[in-house]
């Protein structure tokens, strides 16, 4: 896993991810759920669609739309397993510990109190 001050510097830094911003609809999703309930969300996600070792669908598991999780997935290269390898450092075909998926819930986490 990697440090995630250096995960956000180099974030900021690739034109693809650093194009991620909450829409409308989402940022009013996590305005009224609150971050506590769209982390339970996260935390459901992370678990059903990354941490197997072979996700279903992986590489296209993850919506580009429609909900916070997804867009700060997308923003934060935690939307599937390759990325998560390329730019966590989290191998592929090896599932998820608890660990690991706090780690991806925290990155989450950052990416959505930074959008506030």
């Amino acid at each position: 896993m990697r440090d995630t001050d250096d995960l956000f510097a180099h974030l900021a830094r690739s034109r693809f991810r650093s194009r991620f911003r909450l829409g409308a609809r989402e940022a009013d999703y996590l305005q009224k759920r609150g971050l506590d309930t769209v982390l339970e969300h996260a935390d459901a996600f992370v678990a059903d669609r990354l941490a197997p070792a072979q996700p279903k669908n992986d590489g296209r598991q993850t919506p580009m739309r429609n909900h916070p999780v997804f867009i700060a997935q997308h923003a934060t290269a935690t939307c599937c397993r390759s990325c998560l390898e390329k730019w966590h450092r989290i191998p592929q075909q090896v599932a998820l510990d608890a660990t690991q998926q706090a780690y991806v819930v925290g990155v989450i986490k950052r990416w959505l109190q930074g959008q506030r």
